[in-house]
């Protein structure tokens, strides 16, 4: 958020903080969450920067349009390794998975 912005919620008697301070996250939970983001992004972006659908690498995977849109979505449902078993199969290179893992620290 911008500065600016900010400062003019703040003034207005709202409270700012982050998304893990609101939820009353751990570290470990936070943690967690940003790298399943970071992971999903690096899906999607992958996905796209290859030209495939959401279909496309439903086929590759042998599953859904809607699974890969809960995977693309970040649905808490959908667990760590479907998440890079997608990004292998929408052509990441094994640096890709290690960058999109290195994202987050």
């Amino acid at each position: 958020m911008k500065t600016k912005k900010l400062k003019r919620l703040q003034a207005a008697g709202w409270k700012t903080g982050s998304a893990a301070e609101f939820l009353g996250l751990s570290e470990p939970e936070a943690a967690l969450v940003e790298l399943k983001l970071a992971l999903v992004g690096a899906v999607r972006r992958t996905r796209q920067k290859r030209g495939m659908s959401q279909i496309d690498l439903a086929q590759r995977m042998r599953s859904s349009q809607s699974r890969i849109a809960k995977i693309e979505a970040g649905d808490a449902s959908i667990s760590l390794d479907l998440i890079v078993r997608a990004l292998i199969a929408a052509g990441a290179s094994r640096k890709d998975v290690e960058q999109a893992f290195v994202a987050i620290g």
